[in-house]
């Protein structure tokens, strides 16, 4: 700050003022001060700059699931995606972390508070009885749920309403003229789980559809598989099937296909989440579409103003909408 003030010819208070975006100097003077830093090729000091304002940097984010299931499931390598735009252009960090479970993961931010390593946290998969709300609240650790909210509403959340999309496809699907639908669901415990589950019971009871339970799984492929193989070889087969992700549909259409079913004419698949491999499928998936990339960001936008002080509260985003594709149609004649 020093030498860009010697070759602007103004206060070292001056050079601050302009280089932080503050008030205190004319449009000229701050113009002139940031073309002087930029001939210097000055950056800012990250380290610097959060011992001066008792901030890390850096937004956190765990993950408590089974490694395999990150892996493999595109929406959330979509959804850090987007996170980090927003964070890379405040120049903010992002820590990540995958631990075994939940007790793991409460650990960790206990750790993370303590050696103040994140400003706040991305909270992802809430649960019906989330006891981690609780914890960052008497933390003092400023966070967001993605997938919220929660009964306590002790936490703000980023959420988008499960409960409609899933009527919207249940609606399609009795529309072509389905009557035995099934759902092979996520984590039963997760709250967006139980939405969509409540959801495509209150439907089916809506239309009075002989109808099949929803089935909780992992989200992957062999558990999408497994269950696919299994309500098919029950009397009275679903003609449609629902499932919770892109990885579970894909693997639906590969026992079908083994078991000498074609899709869509004996059996209609939707997937809840769109992707590529929804679109590379022969045929193409029935898929709930919304921007996860943007949701992502939308997500990262929230919790960067609750650090700087904006007051909580609940965001909700876009509704999936339903792009109908190759995969669906109506069922076959009795």
């Amino acid at each position: 700050m020093r030498d860009i003030a010697r070759r602007a010819g103004v206060s070292e208070s001056a050079v601050s003022f302009a280089l932080n975006n503050r008030p205190g100097v004319s449009e000229d003077t701050r113009q002139r001060i940031l073309g002087v830093a930029k001939e210097l090729s000055w950056h800012p000091n990250s380290a610097a700059r959060a011992l001066s304002a008792a901030r890390a940097g850096t937004v956190g984010l765990v993950f408590a699931r089974p490694a395999k299931t990150l892996g493999i499931e595109p929406f959330f390598l979509q959804l850090v995606s987007g996170m980090q735009a927003v964070l890379s252009v405040r120049a903010s960090a992002l820590l990540f972390q995958v631990v075994e479970n939940m007790a793991a993961e409460m650990a960790l931010y206990r750790q993370w508070w303590s050696e103040h390593r994140v400003d706040g946290v991305l909270v992802v998969d809430p649960r019906v009885d989330d006891p981690r709300p609780a914890l960052l609240v008497e933390l003092g650790l400023p966070a967001l749920l993605i997938g919220g909210p929660t009964s306590t509403g002790t936490v703000p959340s980023i959420w988008a309403d499960d409960t409609g999309a899933m009527a919207s496809i249940v609606d399609y699907l009795v529309g072509l003229g389905h009557r035995r639908i099934a759902h092979i669901a996520g984590l039963p415990e997760l709250i967006h789980t139980k939405r969509r589950i409540d959801s495509f019971r209150a439907a089916t009871r809506k239309y009075g559809l002989s109808t099949h339970d929803s089935v909780a799984t992992d989200y992957s492929d062999e558990a999408g598989a497994r269950e696919t193989r299994q309500l098919l070889a029950e009397p009275g087969p679903p003609t449609a099937i629902i499932y919770d992700n892109d990885v579970m549909a894909v693997a639906g259409v590969g026992v079908a296909g083994e078991l000498g079913l074609s899709v869509p004419s004996d059996l209609s698949v939707v997937a809840w989440d769109d992707s590529v491999l929804c679109r590379l499928t022969h045929p193409q998936l029935t898929a709930l579409v919304r921007d996860t990339h943007a949701f992502g960001s939308h997500a990262a936008q929230q919790l960067l103003a609750l650090i700087e002080g904006e007051a909580p509260h609940d965001v909700e985003d876009d509704v999936p909408r339903l792009e109908p594709r190759g995969s669906t149609a109506p069922p076959p004649l009795p």
